[in-house]
């Protein structure tokens, strides 16, 4: 547990320590204003005034990989983020990677399986290795083809700009974005006014509520551990109490980056009484800068419902062991309440309800969501392949039977060689900043992402064919997966709320 903690300490480093600092407004060319404007704060907090600072935080590396018209500079800034933790000094991971698998799999091997993945999924609903390797491999190649076309597209643009060089990881994201204002007449800046931090909180709570009755009350004389945190207690609609939720958003030096759900408090029953959960979701968003409050991309969004999602996991918690409480269920089935909720941000009717400009407080435009709807799908090669990459990467380091000899990187590129990814793209995580299998929990378990998204589709149909808050089916979600943790096995769970088993048709 040591090494898994250097670990992650060792990305946290990696990611604190680099700065990509510009003193010629000239090399800020394309980037949005409000980038700009906070990159500039970023630069005054470090003694670096007049100048601006970019970092490997997501809300700052994303959007400048994004629009910087830059070649050179997103180079720079993509070298130092996909190298993280891989520069042979003090924090590199290479050899602490190696060394968690190789534990991990000396374990399993101790205790009679083949390997820590057999160990591992032996009580998940995968159950082995075999069927996640089939579910991963089966979308592999159809997500491969739709990728390629996608850096053809791309190709194309960049001879168009008279680039004579092929795709590179680097150029992804900002030819991606120019595509998706060309064919869709999409620009992500356009969207952003209508989600501020805190009409969407706004939005979250309004759906939990019409789904489950939950009302949420701000708590300003509670302890909390820094500044940016929030808390709230969440009550029944009739006032009882069902738990208390903390909120923590935006990145700082202390913190990892990502987002993720915790407890503090797992629920229990003792002697008859519910002892209440404390719950805390914590994100990475984009801040508030001094001309404007913290406005999100509708990735952020997406991320906060789902957390959320997560979160009501925990709160409604009713079981009798703290042990088997909210998220203590196998890794693929953990993922079910997070991702159902983020079908319910993209609705229109639901968008309606909370997507508000921050100035003038308009609703989103018909024109806008429907612009949105249509781009849904837009990249989705891209997105499948690096996620579907990083999952089958895991799975090689789990399911060896014997240690592994070879250092990380060329066991990496060994494992990515064999599944034929492109140049252009690489892991969502590479093997020394894969904080969710190394030090997160999920080794063996990032495919469950994929594996939950056969069921959040099939789930949110139930709302979809119906009504999008139809009290019936809430009802049966809540006391059917929300309320019963890991007590009972987690199909007899799903078919008890849905009447039958997922079917594969929604998602595809």
């Amino acid at each position: 547990s040591i090494t898994a903690l250097k670990y992650g300490q060792n990305i946290l480093a990696e990611t604190n320590k680099y700065e990509l600092v510009i003193s010629d407004k000239k090399e800020l060319s394309g980037l949005p204003q409000e980038l700009i404007n906070a990159a500039a704060e970023e630069a005054k907090a470090k003694g670096k005034d007049g100048k601006w600072v970019f970092t490997l935080s997501n809300s700052s590396v994303m959007p400048f990989l994004q629009y910087s018209s830059n070649r050179k500079l997103r180079q720079e800034i993509w070298n130092a983020y996909q190298m993280r933790a891989n520069n042979n000094d003090e924090f590199d991971n290479k050899e602490t990677a190696i060394k968690l698998a190789n534990l991990r799999g000396e374990k399993a091997r101790l205790l009679g399986y083949k390997s820590h993945s057999d160990y591992v999924l032996e009580e998940s609903m995968a159950e082995n290795p075999q069927n996640v390797n089939k579910l991963l491999n089966d979308l592999w190649k159809p997500a491969l083809e739709i990728a390629k076309l996608e850096a053809t597209d791309i190709q194309k643009m960049m001879d168009k700009d008279k680039i004579k060089d092929k795709v590179q990881p680097y150029d992804w994201r900002f030819y991606t974005e120019k595509i998706r204002k060309e064919r869709f007449d999409l620009d992500e800046q356009e969207l952003k006014p209508y989600f501020s931090l805190e009409t969407v909180t706004k939005g979250v709570f309004q759906v939990t509520e019409n789904l489950y009755g939950l009302k949420f009350k701000q708590l300003n004389d509670v302890p909390t551990y820094h500044p940016d945190a929030t808390v709230w207690e969440v009550t029944e609609a009739n006032g009882t109490h069902v738990g208390v939720l903390y909120m923590d958003f935006h990145p700082r030096a202390s913190k990892r980056g990502g987002a993720w759900m915790t407890s503090y408090r797992n629920q229990k029953t003792v002697n008859g009484e519910r002892i209440a959960p404390v719950i805390s979701i914590v994100c990475n968003f984009t801040k508030p800068t001094a001309d404007a409050p913290a406005l999100l991309t509708f990735d952020e969004v997406s991320t906060y419902f789902h957390e959320f999602g997560h979160a009501l996991h925990g709160l409604l918690s009713n079981v009798t062991y703290k042990s088997l409480a909210g998220t203590s269920v196998s890794r693929d089935f953990v993922e079910l309440p997070s991702q159902i909720m983020e079908n319910w941000a993209s609705e229109p009717e639901v968008l309606k309800m909370y997507a508000k400009h921050y100035k003038t407080g308009e609703t989103i435009p018909d024109a806008l969501i429907q612009k949105l709807q249509k781009a849904g799908t837009f990249d989705q090669g891209f997105a499948t392949v690096e996620y579907l990459a990083a999952s089958l990467l895991d799975m090689d380091y789990h399911s060896q039977t014997t240690s592994i000899t070879q250092d990380a990187n060329t066991f990496e590129k060994n494992s990515m060689k064999k599944i034929g990814l492109i140049d252009a793209i690489i892991p969502r995580y590479r093997s020394t900043y894969f904080q969710h299998i190394f030090s997160g929990g999920y080794s063996s378990g990032y495919y469950s992402y994929i594996w939950s998204g056969v069921l959040d589709t099939d789930a949110f149909e139930a709302f979809k064919t119906t009504t999008l808050f139809n009290q019936e089916k809430a009802k049966l979600f809540r006391e059917n997966i929300l309320e019963r943790g890991g007590t009972e096995d987690p199909m007899i769970l799903y078919k008890r709320f849905r009447g039958a088993e997922p079917s594969v048709e929604p998602l595809l």
